[in-house]
């Protein structure tokens, strides 16, 4: 997997190098689990939800410059595995997630693995994580139609964000980062998400 990863563009070792460490095929719930756990693409976790393809999270991660110390907000704990990689990274990481079976799976694999130092909550992702703010750097891994106003206040001044944006057949991944009370965007390359939802009234 980090042989392909290095071929598509990665090149930051010590992204890599977390990667080859944390075990993705344990953040896959086992009614999931196949050969096909270690492949570049998405895998179902079950509620309409996957695990990001292994591109994608490595891409995400360089475009954070995640690092040591760096204060991460992430949006759509999911599985739980984009936050073991950044925690991997010495990243300190808050991680939202909205559904509650999700949630729960995620916190008790991070646990398992050793990720305790990551903090979760089950919440909607719009609010942010307020009392814990600001954050250096959000990611945000399922897709809203604007950048949640919530959110961009609780991003530090020069902190970055990277997020896909649009709706499912017409999504493109931004990498943004906060100059004052605005953001300056970088587009980036097309991708596909799941849609960032609120909670049911």
């Amino acid at each position: 997997m980090v042989m392909h990863l290095r071929r598509l563009g990665i090149t930051d070792d010590a992204i890599l190098e977390a990667m080859q460490r944390v075990h993705r095929h344990r953040f896959i719930p086992a009614a999931f689990r196949g050969s096909g756990d270690y492949g570049d693409h998405p895998c179902p976790i079950g509620h309409g939800q996957t695990i990001s393809q292994p591109y994608i999270v490595a891409y995400m991660t360089q475009r954070l410059r995640a690092k040591p110390g760096l204060k991460v907000l992430e949006i759509g704990t999911g599985s739980g595995y984009q936050a073991a990689v950044l925690a991997e990274l010495g990243a300190e990481v808050w991680s939202i997630e909205i559904v509650p079976a999700l949630a729960a799976h995620a916190r008790a694999v991070l646990d398992a693995e050793g990720f305790r130092e990551v903090r979760t909550r089950l919440g909607d992702g719009h609010a942010g994580w307020p009392e814990a703010a600001p954050f250096d750097a959000i990611i945000v891994t399922c897709a809203p139609t604007g950048v949640p106003p919530e959110l961009i206040r609780q991003l530090r001044h020069d902190g970055r964000m990277v997020l896909p944006i649009g709706l499912p057949d017409d999504q493109r991944l931004l990498t943004l980062r906060k100059e004052g009370d605005r953001l300056v965007p970088e587009d980036d390359i097309g991708v596909r998400f799941v849609p960032m939802v609120r909670p049911e009234p």
